[in-house]
Formats: C-alpha cells, structure tokens, sequence
C-alpha cells in the first residue's frame, strides 16, 4: 500500500524499484501440476518467502515463511551469500534462491546460514541442523539428500540432520563448490556444484585464487576496522585457476575432469543430464569456444562442437543444452544473427535474434528471442522438432517457464505498470507490487540512420510548445538495453521528466538484440561508437519532439552508464553541458579480465584499445560541471575509478564535485541512500543546467 505523503524517490527506493511482492524465481513441476516460485508480503516488504500454486485452481499456499521459521537477520549471512547477493543484484531478504529435487516435490534453502527443506505437497518446512554456515544448498535428484556449500568446502546434510564434508582443503584461497568472482559477475554462473541425475555424483569445481591480485576494500568511514581483501583478476592480469572433479557421494571416489586449460582457461557453464555431463570452456581472448562431452567416469572429454569468432563468441544463457537423443542444441552467430542451432543446423526462424534457451525436453527447446526489427521486445518460442512456434504476442518482454503441459508467462508491457504473470490458458499468480506513483509519458521511437532505439519522455502534460532541458539516461554498454516496451523501465526517468527535463534513453551499438555486427561495433573501442550513437539519436529527438533544447542538455548513468557520462562532457562539451557519472569505469585496466579482455583484448598484448578508451588521459578537457558518485564498499567497480579520476582532474586544474557513499556497494540497496542520490542529482543538474551558456548544440 502506498504510503500517505510518499513522495517517488522514497516510494522507489522503498519498494526496491517496484520489485518487492512481485512473483520471482518460478519453477514448474515436470507434472505440470505446481508452480512453485518467491513472493514477499507486499510491495514494501522486502523479505520473501516461499509459496506453492496449484496450476490448474490457482490456489496458493504459504510454504515457507522467513518470519516463521527464523527471524529474519541478514547480518547471520555467511560472506559467500553475501557476495553472490552482490554479483546477481540482488537487494531482497529473507529466501532469495531455492533448488528443487527432479519433480519439485521437495525444495532446499538457507535463510541465516542454517540449512532448510520444504515440501512442495505437504506445504511444510523445517530446518536441517548442519555445520554452517550453510549457502547454496541442493537436493539430489530423488530429494533424500541435501548437498551444500560451507565456507571453503562441499558438504552433505542427510535428512536425519548429520552432515559430512565431501570436499575442501585448508587454505581458504582454494575454495570448492562455489562460483569464483568472474563466474558469478560476468559469466552468468552463480553456482559451483551440480549433481548426477541418479545422484551418486556431483562435479564440483575447485577455485584455486591464491595466485589472483589482491585488492584492499577499507571503509574511511570506520578506520577502526580493518580493510577487507578481495582476490580481483583485472585486465592482464591473473584469473583463478578453476578446474573440476566428479566426486562419489557414497564411495569417496574423485575423479578429475580434464581438459587443455591452457588453451580454454574459463570454464563458463557446466550441465549434467540424463544425455550426459556436458562443460562449456573458453579462450583467453574468448574468441573460442568449445563444448564438451565428460566421461564422469575416468574424467576424459571430447569436443562436440567448437564455435570461433575473430571479435569474440558470445555467452548465451542455457546455452548449450543436450536433447534426451544426445543432440546438440546451441545459441550461435549464423548469418549475421544469432540463431539456435539443433545438430549444426539453425532451427529459429529469420529475422528474431535468441537471447536465451529456457528450457530443453521431450517437447522441444523453448527459447527467448528479440525481433530484429523491434528490439524492444522479447518473446517466447519453441522449437518442437520440426519448426518454430512464437508462444507470446505484442509488444512486451515476456519471459517463459515451462513445466509438463504448464506454461507460465510473465509479460511486462506498456500497457500496466507491474508485470502479469499466469498460467496460460489458466491461472494468475498473485502480484503484491505497489502503484507507482507516476506514469510514464514515453514514446518509443526509431531514429537516425542507424534507426535507434530511443525513447522520449515528457513531463505530464507537457505542453507543445515547451523549451526543455534534456536530460540523456542511458546505460549504453553491452549486455543491457534500457529502451524496451515496458512501464517499469521508465519509472525513474519519468520522475525525472516530471522534475522539468525532456529525458532520452538511447541504445546504440553494442547493446543486445540487432545481430552480430551490432554487438561487435564497439571491438576495440568502448567509447567512439557508443557516444557517437548517443549525440546522433539525441540530434534526431530533437528533430522529432521540439521541446527538447539542445542549448541544455545533461547526460546521467551508472556503471557502464556513468563511464559514457563523464567520456560525454569530456570529449563533447559543445554537446553535453553536463554529467552525473555514478560508479563510472574510469580506467579499463582497473575492470575484470572476463568483461574488459572481450571488447579491448589483452593490455599486456596491446595497451592501445585501452589508452583510446581512457578517462583519465582526457581529464584536462573537462570545461563542463561533473558530478562523480561512488559507494566507497564497490567492490565490482572498486572506488579507485573515481578517486584516479578525481586526482587527474585536480592535477588539470579542472573543478568537479565528488559524491562519496560509505558502506555502499555497486548496487545501492539503502533505501535513504537511494532516494536521496535521486533527489541529489536533479538539483545538481538543475543548477548546471540553468546557468549553462548558449550553445550551438549537436553538430
């Protein structure tokens, strides 16, 4: 419910950007007969639990209730839940993950570094007393057991509550069973561990980091405590060295799974079904790809496909996935989109770019893929072995689950301000999300040359014959789009435009959806492109709405977004007048191996792409107002960004203003840091923007 006197900031920080009491994580028994999935109480609360829904009545039934069963207190989460949290994004409480047996009857949890195990029939849950602290837990695939991760070291709980290390060492640098920092932040893995489809095995993976730089996280807020060490593998440097063992859960067995990891030192996903253990390992430079069969008995692997691009091979969620006949089914660049290919031979239909394979079974591969020509959605298709169905329809990002017969969507769309998410042909699942308190007033459009992805956004009522300041909020980088057709997009930048700003989201090249040589427009050079789109589509709104006013404009982001902030007003400042630039990449020797050697190769090899791309040699350029925020706990974009920045542009003679944030990390979850920094960042730019002096604009 929203509160009385609310104003947006605190409601939007408040309801965690509108996600809280929103159905999450759905799972569908192989039976079709229940959905199974996370919900808190309500928009305000933060804390999930666990809830069953019959498919075919839609009756629902509490499971598992944090407030129950143990009070709620994040300060017991062990460090390894606390930096998965961290790497997924994730800001809510209470049960934020759960694992399944094969048929959903049983499902495991931890909530305070205690081990739990809920019935999906019985409707009950209750707690296995273990060796904690407890994260990652897993139960076999018949539900008798429950394997799990504690500190550095693999464990198994019995039912009957005893427990028993499976695999550790006594170093805490080698870690078992977990996903290392570049797995979990840029690989889409967030576990280390997956069992045998009988459940007599599991193959765990072996980090070893203790060859990995460490970096000092401190916290100048509390000197009294001491700095925190982080094992970080930034570009050039060393990356954990990750192999991976099948260990017998009964007979003591081990067994290492070998390949050449010299020649593929990622191991990006690793998948064990009935058709077989399968591991997806990459090159340095990523522009290979390999997959591969294991024999979990004597640990041997042969390849079953190889995949080379001269920029790099994309990492495709669920992809590669083996069907029951042991074919093989990938998401691969073909012919200029990427296609999801069964046996070598692309099944997806032309003109739709796959994002993601959701699902693989006995009735075909369901898949996600964005229309090429409209990279603001996203729909469900399957592939029944013969041809390609679209499952979804309109504009929209849907998302799809499949269970037996049961297929859930979840549509986000223009049309409504919170997604819907039901069964089709049956059932809604209860959404508790509060009502924004603003609408948005978009208009998605196609601009330029290059038909841009853009969207434009207006006060309420905004009049047509307005002169605006504008306001740029893109993010800009790979592996992210901010103009899709959906309300909740919008919220914020809304909210902005409300404040007295005509606001434009952007994404060009190098953001998802338009085929391989979109994405690949920005090899080598993370900053040309990339503001280039940005200064031709925000020339091309103009042309379109005329309250925009070009004599005004600012530019704000986050992360990715912040980088292109700070690089605008420093190489474009008859453009942009001026910036807000939070947690910006300042230096890209300073970012992850995984992320940075992708799109700028190696800086030993190479420094060039690196040099182009800094912000640091550019700081003597700056002739516009610049705001730098930067949680001083980041430790994804770790807080020596900005400072190096803060310090070139003071050895420049170059005013600026630096904004930094105690005890936060890259995501920004406290609700008063969250509402304040919006409300912060319109009166910078307010006060930037008003005194700004004529200028000739885009050219």
């Amino acid at each position: 419910m929203t509160v009385v006197g609310d104003s947006f900031p605190r409601q939007y920080a408040r309801t965690q950007r509108f996600t809280l009491g929103e159905p999450r994580n759905v799972v569908v028994s192989p039976d079709g007969q229940r959905v199974v999935f996370l919900r808190s109480s309500g928009g305000a609360d933060p804390v999930n639990s666990l809830w069953v829904m019959d498919a075919a009545s839609g009756a629902e039934r509490l499971v598992a209730d944090p407030r129950t069963l143990l009070a709620d207190d994040d300060g017991s989460l062990p460090p390894e839940e606390r930096a998965r949290r961290e790497r997924a994004r994730e800001g809510a409480g209470g049960i934020v993950a759960f694992a399944t047996n094969r048929e959903v009857t049983a499902a495991a949890f931890a909530l305070a570094g205690q081990l739990f195990l809920a019935g999906m029939i019985s409707g009950r849950a209750r707690v296995l007393p273990g060796t904690g602290p407890v994260f990652d837990p897993r139960p076999d695939p018949d539900g008798t057991r429950v394997a799990y991760v504690s500190g550095a070291t693999v464990r198994i709980g019995e039912l009957d509550g005893t427990s028993r290390q499976l695999a550790g060492e006594d170093t805490p640098e080698v870690t078992w069973g977990s996903a290392d920092f570049i797995a979990g932040e840029e690989m889409n893995r967030q576990r280390g561990y997956w069992w045998s489809p009988d459940g007599s095995r599991i193959a765990v993976c072996r980090n070893d980091n203790r060859a990995v730089p460490v970096w000092w996280i401190a916290d100048p807020a509390h000197p009294e405590r001491d700095p925190v060490a982080h094992r970080y593998p930034a570009a050039g440097t060393v990356n954990p060295a990750v192999s991976l063992y099948v260990l017998g859960v009964d007979d003591g067995g081990r067994v290492e799974v070998t390949w050449d990891g010299s020649q593929y030192p990622y191991l990006a996903d690793v998948a064990w079904s009935a058709a077989g253990l399968v591991l997806t390992v990459q090159s340095r430079d990523q522009r290979t790809l390999a997959v591969l069969r294991a024999d979990p008995t004597t640990g041997a692997t042969v390849p079953l496909h190889v995949e080379h691009d001269d920029q790099w091979v994309e990492l495709v969620p669920g992809s590669p996935a083996l069907l029951a006949d042991g074919r093989l089914a990938l998401a691969v660049d073909r012919d200029g989109l990427r296609r999801l290919v069964v046996d070598g031979v692309a099944v997806s239909p032309d003109g739709v770019e796959v994002r993601s394979i959701t699902s693989c079974s006995a009735a075909g591969i369901v898949f996600a893929a964005t229309p090429v020509d409209d990279p603001t959605s996203q729909h469900g298709w399957r592939w029944d072995g013969t041809r390609c169905e679209q499952l979804t329809d309109g504009p929209g990002i849907h998302t799809i689950v499949v269970g037996g017969p049961t297929t859930v969507v979840r549509r986000a769309d223009l049309d409504r301000p919170a997604p819907h998410t039901a069964v089709v042909g049956g059932p809604t699942i209860t959404g508790r999300s509060e009502p924004p308190l603003v609408t948005p007033n978009v208009t998605i459009l196609r601009l330029g040359r290059r038909r841009l992805a853009t969207a434009v956004l207006l006060p309420q009522g905004c009049p047509d014959d307005a002169r605006l300041p504008v306001l740029l909020d893109p993010y800009g980088g790979p592996h992210a789009q901010r103009v899709v057709s959906t309300q909740g997009a919008y919220l914020a930048s809304q909210w902005l435009a409300d404040q007295g700003f005509a606001v434009v989201v952007i994404d060009g090249r190098g953001t998802p959806g338009r085929g391989h040589d979109w994405d690949r427009a920005v090899h080598l050079d993370l900053a040309g492109p990339v503001l280039e789109d940005q200064i031709d589509g925000l020339t091309a709104a103009a042309d379109a709405v005329p309250q925009l006013d070009l004599s005004r404009v600012g530019i704000r982001g986050w992360s990715f977004g912040g980088y292109l902030a700070a690089l605008a007003v420093l190489r474009r400042p008859d453009v942009f007048h001026a910036a807000v630039a939070g947690a910006p990449v300042t230096d890209w020797r300073l970012y992850d191996t995984h992320y940075t050697e992708r799109y700028l190769g190696d800086p030993t090899v190479d420094p060039g792409p690196y040099e182009r791309c800094s912000l640091l040699t550019e700081a003597h350029r700056l002739e516009r107002p610049l705001l730098l925020i930067h949680g001083l706990a980041d430790d994804n974009v770790v807080a020596a960004h900005t400072l190096q920045l803060s310090s070139a542009l003071l050895a420049a003679g170059r005013p600026h203003q630096v904004l930094p944030l105690s005890g936060v990390t890259h995501m920004t979850p406290q609700e008063v840091v969250a509402e304040n920094l919006l409300r912060l960042q319109v009166a910078f730019l307010r006060d930037a923007l008003s005194s700004t002096p004529s200028a000739t604009g885009p050219v």
